[in-house]
């Protein structure tokens, strides 16, 4: 998503009116408050979500108990808000404080193709990590989900994760290929220059249109839609599982706990992520789709520009935020790392504390004994004349079945 928002036969993205009706007038730059308001906002966004995201990476990176199925599509979160934050959030800033954008044609093209390549991996991230979270509830004992740590699982993980990268960045062909500076109002008498990601010549002048509507629908509606047919899934299955739940099957009913845990956390990303772009795709749709978007552009809908403008970048520093207050795990390590807390856990807690967060890491000990108790358990009830080969074969399927719930 760009943060072009601007019909710019009359109003430039660099130019940010306030239109009364009766005398067009137009505010003056010391006297618009985004002036001043809309820099400070970026600040804190570059250094809130430089350390935010930054940390995230450090603590995947240097504790190996962190680098599970979950974790790794949070961290490849983080690197597309990185991307974002370090090639987009510093040259934006100022189109609210500059008559023209300063930076050049190649700057403009880098920052709009991160734009695009952040958002695309974002949604597209969210949406598999809705789905692993999915298969982890609905169906705990299939192998079609990538939670039970093993090497396959992970390797389905890292190539699921360079997909969508790969898929991004060929979103981002477009704006990196059409992205130029443009001179307002005209090529003949310039008065100011802006980085606009819409050539006029493509598509017969319908392609701001068409991109429009294509990144709303493929970068918004689709993936949300598809997110939230996952969790009404994984709802109805929560509350169907949890009623009557045999007793040997207890430890599955913990981890299918744990999970649910893991599925609210990326609930709150979606959450995040649909609330942070809804106002932005709002008013583009406005703006290109409504013949009539000059005359009624307003305060309000000046707002709305101002707003979903900032929104948009404040998405890629609200993940680590986030994420500080639902898992206890990435808490511990952001405390340890920024505050430098180092927080003494009992070996009650900790173990309370890896169910619930979102490293899901079970002790391989406990999980070892469990098995054994229940191959024991089993051992009793087979008849004195079964061959030894028919003890196996139950003791293996036991066994098996644990496995793949883990």
């Amino acid at each position: 998503m760009n943060e072009t928002f601007v019909n710019i036969s009359r109003i430039s993205q660099n130019e940010t009116l306030l239109q009364n009706t009766s005398d067009n007038f137009v505010y003056p730059y010391n006297e618009r408050p985004e002036t001043y308001v809309v820099p400070v906002i970026f600040l804190l966004i570059f250094v809130i979500g430089i350390i935010g995201n930054g940390t995230l990476v450090t603590i995947f990176i240097r504790h190996k108990n962190m680098r599970n199925i979950p974790n790794t599509y949070i961290m490849s979160l983080a690197l597309a808000d990185l991307l974002v934050l370090l090639t987009s959030v510093p040259f934006t800033s100022v189109i609210y404080t500059m008559d023209s954008w300063p930076w050049g044609a190649t700057i403009c093209k880098i920052s709009e193709t991160a734009k695009d390549v952040s958002v695309a991996v974002s949604v597209f991230t969210l949406t598999a990590l809705s789905a692993d979270r999915f298969f982890a509830i609905v169906d705990p004992l299939k192998r079609f989900h990538t939670s039970g740590g093993s090497r396959s699982a992970k390797r389905v993980t890292i190539c699921v994760s360079v997909s969508i990268w790969v898929a991004a960045f060929l979103l981002a062909a477009p704006a990196a290929a059409g992205s130029h500076i443009k001179a307002l109002p005209s090529e003949e008498e310039p008065l100011f220059s802006v980085c606009y990601p819409f050539p006029e010549l493509w598509l017969n002048g319908t392609y701001p249109k068409v991109m429009v509507m294509g990144k709303f629908l493929t970068l918004y509606v689709a993936p949300l839609t598809v997110i939230a047919v996952f969790y009404f899934g994984m709802a109805m299955s929560l509350i169907t599982s949890m009623r009557n739940v045999p007793g040997e099957m207890r430890e599955l009913n913990k981890q299918v706990l744990a999970r649910k845990k893991v599925a609210i956390t990326v609930l709150v990303f979606v959450g995040v992520f649909a609330v942070c772009l809804a106002p932005s795709h709002a008013f583009m749709i406005f703006f290109y789709f409504n013949p009539r978007s000059d005359e009624l552009y307003d305060g309000f809908w000046h707002f709305l520009r101002i707003s979903g403008f900032c929104l948009f970048y404040i998405n890629s520093c609200a993940n680590p935020i986030a994420l500080y207050f639902v898992s206890g795990a990435f808490r511990k390590y952001y405390n340890r790392y920024l505050l430098c807390i180092k927080t003494n856990f009992s070996r009650r807690s900790s173990q309370r504390n890896r169910q619930t967060s979102i490293s899901l890491l079970s002790s391989r000990t406990s999980h070892s004994a469990s098995r054994r108790d229940k191959v024991l358990e089993m051992k009793p009830m087979l008849d004195t004349r079964k061959s030894q080969n028919e003890f196996k074969k139950v003791k293996d399927k036991v066994e098996g079945v644990l496995i793949q719930a883990g």
